[in-house]
């Protein structure tokens, strides 16, 4: 594929959350390699330790919990005194954690959890970061998910917060676009990332204490999605593909507004686009053997 890069930035300096592990950390790993300065947000000190031990000086981890206010303050401050007047070439909102569940099972509290992170966090930590991304016309990238396109069942508080962003992408871009404001959304399929293992666990604890009548109305349904999401995790490909898109976003001059990641993503995308609902939720239920429409 033929790439444009763009005039060197007057930063060369890009924030990044949810750098511990997965695609995080492959981004902050990459973009050290190009010669960036690279700001990766942990909320573990050890993870930051662990990744500083694999990057050039130029990587500084920074505590940065995107759903805390001081805390982003905090990153804010540390962003600026480092880097000057040059502001941020770069803000890769990252952070995200996924819930799933049946909609009827799932508490109030696990929905506001699963928003926090991938909605209010992102916003909140582009909106403190916005003033040094302005200074040196730098770039918005968030971390999507085609499940934001097409959703599966089970899946809905991510699926849901996702689909936020989608929205949320299409206004911020235009609303940037004075300033030079690039901003794009990276949806990924499947990628082998510790992030379904940590929500099949969490999954695996909880819906243990499911009432009888929940378990008769669910509990096969959604054990058969586990089974094939944890299949689809195993044959998953590594973080590599999302890097190379976000690379893409960050140095192009003509960079997508979106990138479908992976062959997965790119077969459901075209799907939710050709295809009615009905016949959406009809293939979905054979695919996954659900029980069908009575």
């Amino acid at each position: 594929m033929l790439v444009f890069l763009r005039p060197a930035p007057s930063s060369k300096s890009v924030v990044i959350t949810g750098a511990s592990t997965g695609i995080g950390a492959a981004c902050a790993l990459a973009l050290d390699k190009l010669g960036y300065r690279v700001f990766a947000g942990v909320r573990n000190p050890a993870d930051g330790t662990t990744l500083a031990a694999s990057a050039s000086p130029r990587l500084m981890p920074i505590g940065l919990d995107v759903t805390d206010t001081a805390s982003i303050a905090a990153a804010v401050h540390t962003v600026r005194a480092m880097g000057g007047e040059d502001g941020l070439a770069g803000l890769v909102n990252n952070a995200g954690i996924g819930v799933a569940g049946p909609v009827e099972a799932l508490p109030l509290a696990e929905w506001r959890r699963q928003f926090d992170v991938n909605v209010f966090g992102l916003i909140a930590v582009t909106q403190a970061f916005l003033p040094l991304l302005r200074q040196a016309r730098g770039r918005v990238i968030n971390m999507g998910s085609i499940s934001g396109r097409s959703a599966m069942p089970f899946m809905a508080p991510y699926s849901a917060s996702k689909h936020a962003l989608e929205g949320y992408n299409d206004s911020l871009r235009v609303e940037l676009q004075p300033w030079g404001i690039n901003v794009a959304l990276i949806e990924p399929g499947v990628i082998a990332t510790p992030i379904w293992g940590k929500a099949r666990k969490a999954v695996d604890t909880w819906d243990a204490g499911w009432t009888p009548e929940l378990k008769t109305m669910y509990q096969e349904a959604f054990t058969r999605v586990k089974e094939r999401a944890t299949q689809a995790g195993q044959k998953a490909p590594a973080p590599g593909i999302v890097v190379r898109a976000v690379v893409h976003a960050l140095r192009s001059r003509f960079p997508k507004t979106r990138y479908l990641v992976g062959r997965d993503a790119k077969v459901r995308g075209l799907l939710a686009t050709v295809l009615s609902d009905r016949l959406q939720d009809w293939l979905l239920t054979r695919i996954l053997k659900l029980p069908p429409r009575r």
